[in-house]
């Protein structure tokens, strides 16, 4: 009952991981960050792999899964320290782009009550003229909406994470009984050679 319940704990889980993660892929493309990309990428496959280990019963799958969620998390706390410019990081580098391309999070022009704004440098008017980008009236600043993104991402590992060890656990002594009975035993323990029965009936020549 404890596996059971544990397993389907951890589907959810995965499941619900697979959604978050998906939708935050869209919002990286969007906004051209290629590292999240790459990362989001490697995580929609590894809890793939974990959703898949949970279903067939393959705990070197699930164990994969546990590595990765911890590294998952390391990450998390990365782009949390990175958009908070927290050690000497900058939000406002190009670091999570590979220094390809000056774009930055797409939530820095899209976000809650953002009103975006074009104003030429010199105030001429002609289409050829440099223009800046001026965001005003935004609820809540891009930077904060990535930090709750990647907040949530490291509750939702950490459980994945705890039920991971457990159903592993759970597993492995299932595993360690069944064999422990002779359940991978070719044959038998107890094995009874018998002679066939038209053996036994036929006369004994004298």
């Amino acid at each position: 009952m404890g596996c059971c319940s544990g397993r389907c704990t951890l589907i959810f889980l995965c499941t619900f991981q697979l959604m978050v993660a998906l939708e935050r892929q869209v919002f990286d493309f969007l906004g051209y960050q290629w590292a999240p990309i790459l990362a989001n990428f490697f995580h929609i496959l590894v809890v793939i792999l974990g959703l898949f280990g949970t279903i067939q019963y393959r705990p070197r799958y699930i164990v994969v899964y546990t590595v990765w969620t911890a590294l998952w998390v390391a990450w998390n706390v990365f782009i949390i320290c990175f958009y908070l410019e927290v050690g000497g990081l900058s939000k406002d580098s190009n670091l999570l782009t590979f220094n390809i391309s000056a774009h930055h999070s797409w939530w820095s022009e899209h976000g809650p009550g953002c009103v975006r704004r074009e104003i030429p440098a010199s105030g001429d008017p002609s289409p050829d003229a440099q223009s800046y980008i001026s965001i005003m009236g935004c609820l809540l600043e891009y930077q904060y909406i990535e930090v709750l993104h990647s907040s949530f991402q490291i509750l939702i590992s950490l459980l994945g994470f705890i039920y991971a060890c457990y159903v592993i656990s759970v597993i492995t002594e299932e595993e360690d009984s069944f064999d422990f009975i002779g359940g991978f035993e070719p044959f038998p323990l107890y094995h009874v050679n018998e002679k066939p029965s038209h053996l036994l009936l036929k006369p004994v020549h004298q």
